[in-house]
C-alpha cells in the first residue's frame, strides 16, 4: 500500500521555520515623525522669515511621517492611473480613473494649501511660506507635487481677468472637488497645461495647433482650437491652459472642460504615457477638434504669457527637487542609524558618516537655495534687487538643484545596499522620480540658455547677482576668492560656446554658499565651501575634508527621533 507524501516539516516545521526566518538587524522604519518639527534647518529659516506659517508648515509634516499617507502614497505609485476613452455603452468619456490613495493625497495637499498659499494669505512672505509646504508636501507623494504647482502658477493667468475670476477662485479654494462637472457647480478647480508638440519639445514657437477667433462676449475672445498636444498632465482637470496659432502669432489659451452651455468640451485623451518614473500621475497625449477656448492675454503674445506662469513652476521645481533630495536623506540616514555594521550602526562607521554629512549638507544647501529664490519672488513687485535676482536665480537654481537630485538619490540608494533598490523601499520610488524635474519646464540646457539670456538683455540683472553674492564678503576666505573670480568672468563678455553649464553651475553654488553662511552653521558652511568651490573639491559625494562636526552635522539632519 502506498503511504501519502508527508513533508519532512511536520510537527517541528513551525519551529524551524520561524528559527530561520527571525528578523535581525533591519532598519526601523521611517514613521512616525515630523518633517517640519525635526527639520532644523527648514524650522529655523521659517521661523526668522515667515513665523507666521510654523504653525501650517507643522501640520503638513506631520503628514511626511504618516504610516497611513506613506502607503497611500506606495499604492497610488503601485496602482497606475487607467485610460478610460469610452463607457460600457460606447459614449466617449476621455477620463482616467485613478485609485482612491490619489484622491486621498490630493485632498491632503490641496487641503494644507500646498498650491495656493502664496496667494490668499495676507501676511508677508507668501511665496515663501508656500515654497516651505511645497518643499514638505515633496517628502510625501512627488506625483501630485505636478497639480500643486501647476494651480499654483495658473493662479498668475486668472488674476486680473474678469472672464476667469470664478476660475481663480475655485483654484484657490483649499479643497479637493473630483467630480466631473462645469465649474459653477465645483467646490474647487485643478488646473492643468498641454503646451508641448512632438515636433518642437521645447521650442514653443513650433506649435502647430491652431485656432481660429469665434467671437467676443462676457468670456472674453473665445476661439476655436484644432491641434495635438504631446504632453498633458493631469488631463482629468477641469481647465487648461494651452498654445495655439492665432492670427498674430502664438496665443495662450484657456481650455475649460465644459463648453458655456454645459455640454462636454472636445478635450480627447489618446494615451497615457507610460513613465519611468512619477507613475501615480497621469500624463497624457490630447487632441483638440473644434475646441472652445478663451484667449488668455494678448493675442499673438501667447509665449511671453506662459513665461510668466513658468517663472513660478520653475521655482517650485527648484523646491520639489530639493523636498525629494531631503526626503531621501531622511530615509538615508534613518536607515544607517538603526542598522548595525561590523558592530556599530551604520552611520558612526567613518566612511559612512562621511558620506552622509556630505549628503545632509547638499541638501541643506539645495533648500536654502530654493528658499532664496522663493523670498526674491515675495519682492518681485517692491524691490528692483529682488525682481532682477530672481530673473538670474530661478533658473540657475532650477537648473542646479534639478541637476543634483539624480546623482544624490543614487547615492541615498547606496547606503540602503540591495534593500534600497526593491521597489518596496520608498527610495527606490524616488530614484525613479529624481530625474524628471529637470525635463518638466525647461531642461538643464535652457535653464542656463535663460540665465545667459537674462544677464544678456540687461546687465542689471548680473550686477543684482553679484551684489547678492557681496553680501557675505569677509564672512569665509575661500568664499571671497570664488566669488571674486566669479564676479570677473561675468564682468567680461561671455561668449555662448557650450560653456554655460560651467559658468551657471558656479552661480548656482555661489547662491547656495552664501546662503548656507547666512542660514547655516559655520562648520556646515565652510564644508560646504572646502568642498565645493575651492579647486580641490572632488565630484564625490563622501569626500569632505577631516572634520569633528561631521558627525553633529549627521545628527543636525536626522528628522527621525528629534
Amino acid at each position: 500500500m502506498n503511504q501519502p507524501y508527508e513533508t519532512p516539516f511536520t510537527a517541528s516545521a513551525p519551529g524551524l521555520a520561524a528559527a530561520t526566518h527571525e528578523v535581525l538587524n533591519q532598519a526601523a522604519s521611517a514613521n512616525g515623525f515630523n518633517a517640519f518639527d525635526g527639520d532644523e534647518a527648514l524650522r529655523e529659516l521659517v521661523g526668522k522669515i515667515a513665523p507666521w506659517a510654523t504653525g501650517k508648515c507643522s501640520a503638513l509634516g506631520a503628514l511626511a511621517g504618516n504610516e497611513t499617507l506613506q502607503d497611500a502614497a506606495r499604492l497610488a505609485n503601485e496602482f497606475e492611473p487607467r485610460l478610460r476613452t469610452h463607457d460600457r455603452f460606447g459614449h466617449r468619456t476621455d477620463w482616467v480613473e485613478f485609485h482612491p490613495a490619489w484622491h486621498q493625497l490630493m485632498a491632503a495637499a490641496f487641503g494644507h494649501e500646498v498650491h495656493s498659499l502664496a496667494w490668499t494669505t495676507q501676511n508677508g512672505k507668501g511665496h515663501f511660506a508656500r515654497a516651505a509646504l511645497s518643499y514638505l508636501w515633496n517628502q510625501v507623494e512627488n506625483g501630485v507635487g505636478c497639480p500643486t504647482g501647476m494651480a499654483y502658477a495658473a493662479v498668475a493667468g486668472f488674476t486680473g481677468k474678469p472672464p476667469l475670476e470664478a476660475w481663480r477662485q475655485r483654484t484657490l479654494a483649499a479643497d479637493y472637488d473630483p467630480r466631473r462637472l462645469p465649474i459653477e457647480q465645483k467646490r474647487a478647480a485643478v488646473i492643468g497645461y498641454a503646451m508641448t508638440e512632438k515636433q518642437g519639445g521645447s521650442d514653443l514657437r513650433q506649435t502647430q495647433t491652431t485656432a481660429e477667433f469665434t467671437g467676443s462676449g462676457t468670456d472674453g475672445d473665445t476661439y476655436s482650437i484644432t491641434g495635438h498636444k504631446w504632453f498633458c498632465s493631469v488631463p482629468v482637470a477641469d481647465g487648461f491652459y494651452t498654445l495655439a496659432q492665432t492670427r498674430s502669432g502664438v496665443s495662450c489659451l484657456f481650455v475649460p472642460r465644459f463648453r458655456p452651455d454645459g455640454s462636454q468640451n472636445n478635450f480627447f485623451i489618446q494615451r497615457l504615457k507610460d513613465k519611468c518614473g512619477n507613475r501615480s500621475n497621469a500624463s497624457s497625449e490630447i487632441e483638440y477638434r473644434d475646441t472652445w477656448s478663451m484667449l488668455v492675454g494678448e493675442e499673438g503674445r501667447g509665449i511671453r504669457e506662459i513665461l510668466s506662469h513658468a517663472h513660478l513652476t520653475r521655482l517650485d521645481f527648484a523646491v520639489g527637487s530639493a523636498g525629494l533630495m531631503r526626503q531621501a536623506l531622511t530615509l538615508a540616514i534613518n536607515h544607517a542609524q538603526t542598522r548595525t555594521a561590523f558592530g556599530k550602526p551604520m552611520s558612526e562607521l567613518p566612511m559612512q558618516c562621511n558620506v552622509l554629512a556630505d549628503l545632509a549638507i547638499d541638501s541643506e544647501a539645495a533648500m536654502l537655495g530654493a528658499m532664496r529664490v522663493a523670498r526674491a519672488v515675495d519682492g518681485m513687485a517692491s524691490s528692483e534687487h529682488e525682481n532682477l535676482l530672481s530673473r538670474v536665480a530661478t533658473p540657475a537654481m532650477k537648473y542646479w538643484n534639478c541637476q543634483r537630485a539624480p546623482v544624490f538619490v543614487y547615492e541615498c540608494v547606496q547606503v540602503h545596499g540591495g534593500n534600497g533598490f526593491i521597489m518596496e523601499n520608498p527610495v527606490a520610488r524616488l530614484y525613479r522620480e529624481a530625474p524628471l524635474n529637470s525635463i518638466w519646464e525647461g531642461s538643464s540646457n535652457m535653464m542656463c540658455m535663460d540665465v545667459l539670456r537674462a544677464m544678456d538683455k540687461d546687465g542689471r540683472c548680473r550686477d543684482a547677482l553679484v551684489e547678492e553674492l557681496w553680501l557675505h564678503r569677509g564672512a569665509n576666505a575661500a568664499y571671497d576668492r570664488f566669488i571674486d573670480d566669479l564676479a570677473g568672468h561675468l564682468a567680461r563678455s561671455y561668449p555662448h560656446d557650450g560653456h554655460a553649464r560651467m559658468l551657471v553651475t558656479r552661480i548656482a553654488l555661489a547662491l547656495q554658499a552664501g546662503e548656507m553662511l547666512a542660514h547655516g552653521t559655520l562648520e556646515a558652511a565652510e564644508l560646504f565651501i572646502a568642498s565645493r568651490l575651492e579647486s580641490n573639491g572632488l565630484p564625490v559625494f563622501g569626500a569632505l575634508p577631516d572634520s569633528q562636526a561631521l558627525p553633529a552635522i549627521v545628527r543636525r539632519a536626522a528628522v527621525i527621533g528629534h
